[in-house]
């Protein structure tokens, strides 16, 4: 029989052999004899090494069982933690991507909702404009006109969000006066226009009719730069327009 202090390192692979309850393989039997060289090969478990395996003290054994089941369940558990943290790094790639996609699909909808949103003011603008409540046509022909006349002929043909960015150009041009003339450059009529026959395209009456100049310039307004406003704006920053 080995004496417990001859024995130096046991491994055992397939431990069946040595204890009836003990039935999973959990590694390989070395024996080291006292003073003699240590085998750095692991030995595989034969007859033979059972009988030496048998030879051991019944306390030895139940240490050895218990080393290599718990060396088992070490390496059981380092399997375990890996397969855990491989999981756990799939899991944040997954989640990184799945924000990556949602954070583009917000903006693609934030986008589009503002696209949305600037057309339908476009729309709005372009439906005030369009709103005027009068034509030039409307309004009984006299042989002159108060301020007053003027003003309210203005305020049927104006779209009501623009009427005070028309009424402050105006009120800059020719103070209201439709027959007002430049006397260094040409310019007639409320609106300046430069020269004032580019009025006839709304009438023939360009001179005398103040509806006329009204509608003429309220379409070089929208044309030019979108709205009354939006000449006002550009009045505001030049003194011109």
């Amino acid at each position: 029989m080995l004496e417990g202090n001859r024995v130096s390192r046991i491994s055992v692979r397939g431990f069946a052999v040595a204890s009836a309850t003990a039935v999973t393989a959990v590694g390989s039997v070395v024996g080291v004899a006292s003073g003699s060289t240590a085998q750095d090969n692991d030995l595989e478990l034969t007859a033979s090494d059972a009988t030496l395996l048998a030879d051991i003290p019944a306390g030895q054994q139940a240490q050895v069982q218990t080393a290599s089941l718990t060396q088992q369940a070490d390496v059981q558990a380092i399997a375990a933690d890996n397969s855990a943290r491989k999981a756990a790094e799939e899991a944040a790639r997954k989640k990184a991507a799945d924000d990556a996609v949602n954070k583009q699909k917000a903006a693609e909808k934030a986008e589009a909702a503002a696209q949305a949103e600037k057309e339908r003011k476009e729309k709005e603008e372009a439906a005030s404009r369009s709103a005027a409540r009068a034509d030039a046509s409307d309004f009984v022909v006299q042989s002159s006109y108060t301020v007053a006349q003027v003003q309210a002929m203005a305020q049927q043909m104006i779209p009501g969000d623009q009427f005070t960015c028309f009424s402050n150009i105006v009120n800059h041009e020719s103070s209201w006066n439709y027959r007002a003339v430049n006397a260094s450059s040409g310019a007639y009529g409320l609106v300046q226009a430069l020269p004032g026959s580019k009025m006839a395209s709304a009438g023939a009456d360009w001179q005398t009719n103040p509806a006329t100049q009204i509608k003429w310039g309220l379409n070089y307004m929208n044309e030019r730069y979108g709205s009354p406003c939006g000449a006002w704006s550009f009045w505001q920053a030049n003194n011109w327009y």
